[in-house]
């Protein structure tokens, strides 16, 4: 009998990686040993532009390998091809019920329209007050019809519930869709770490550094938000390039613009952040923000060490002297930032998530 209980105990564990499609529809990365172990965590990607299918498997076994922590990566898909990865589907993340389990939530979305029960899932998690951690384009996570029972999660909400003007971006993360403040794809960023915080523990000078141009924020940042790395806007797409002088410029955002006295750099925009957060009816929790979170990212040690380090604090864990360092796992070649909406791109790449099998 004890057999065939272990027997069916494993069935059930594969038909809830797989779902009912016999596809496998996201991944698990466990971890054997370090400080998260027993710890899990639900990574949800979703995104058209910023390749966080290639950001969130790496970061999830990062994670289960560096520090032992179990990780749930899901994926957008077109539920008639289950297990086929596609980031321009909108309507779809199959796994959200992991969170009812999950010690910390990471989002990396944008203008997700999902149905109620996956929405519902998300809900509970926030209403736990159970930590979040937010990437890039979660500032912009949700974009849903009006007449939807969470409409008041989209990016653009100003309707009746005050409280989500802004929606799920400014609620929870302390910020929606502002604007892109440094030039796209013409202007990098370096992190600049603010000093006395623990979350900048084992960041070397010059160490974070973006091909993603920092994102407009409000400034300051609202209630207790603590500014963790100020965006340095540089005047190209490497590293090593110098700092954007004052303008006028080329390309400005729409609040510099007929702006003599408007410098991108004076003030620099935070791009890293802590917070607190509690939507209507639920417990307090925390919440680590970074607008840096492009797939290629993750090839800067330093900014593999300030998520390691926001990881960490979310969680409650004590961030090492050195850093909550996390190594490179296996081959991982990201592709520059882009949107794919040709049709059938995505269809025709035929990226399953079995494919990232680790």
């Amino acid at each position: 009998m004890s057999k065939l209980i272990s027997f069916i105990g494993i069935v059930v564990v594969a038909v809830g990686l797989i779902g009912c499609s016999g596809e496998k529809q996201w991944q698990v990365y466990k971890g054997k040993a370090g400080e998260g172990l027993g710890k899990k965590i639900v990574l949800i990607s979703g995104d058209e532009e910023y390749r966080s299918e290639e950001l969130m498997p790496q970061l999830g076994k990062m994670l289960a390998n560096s520090h032992g922590f179990e990780c749930r990566v899901l994926f957008a898909q077109n539920p008639e091809v289950p297990g086929q990865i596609n980031p321009n589907y909108l309507e779809n993340i199959p796994g959200l019920e992991a969170l009812e389990e999950a010690d910390l939530m990471i989002i990396a979305t944008r203008f997700r329209n999902l149905p109620d029960e996956q929405m519902k899932m998300i809900e509970d998690y926030l209403l736990s007050g159970r930590p979040v951690v937010g990437y890039r384009t979660a500032t912009h996570a949700f974009k849903i019809p009006e007449d939807r029972a969470f409409a008041h999660w989209s990016f653009n909400y100003k309707g009746e519930k005050t409280d989500w003007e802004g929606g799920f971006g400014r609620l929870v993360l302390g910020t929606t869709w502002i604007a892109h403040h440094g030039w796209h794809k013409k202007e990098s960023t370096r992190g600049i770490v603010v000093k006395g915080s623990p979350l900048g523990n084992g960041i070397g000078e010059g160490e974070i550094w973006s091909t993603t141009d920092v994102y407009g924020t409000p400034y300051p940042l609202p209630g207790d938000s603590q500014a963790i790395a100020l965006g340095q806007v540089l005047d190209g797409m490497e590293p090593d390039d110098e700092p954007i002088g004052a303008g006028p410029y080329e390309k400005a955002p729409r609040y510099g613009q007929n702006n003599p006295k408007f410098h991108k750099n004076a003030p620099m925009m935070p791009i890293a952040w802590t917070k607190s957060y509690q939507i209507p009816g639920g417990e307090k929790g925390r919440v680590f923000v970074s607008t840096l979170g492009a797939s290629l990212d993750l090839k800067e040690s330093g900014v593999r060490t300030l998520f390691g380090n926001g990881i960490f604090w979310a969680l409650g864990l004590e961030i090492p002297a050195g850093g909550a360092q996390m190594e490179i796992v296996g081959d991982f070649n990201p592709t520059m930032f882009s949107f794919n909406k040709e049709e059938g791109h995505y269809e025709q790449q035929n990226l399953r998530v079995s494919d990232l099998d680790w």
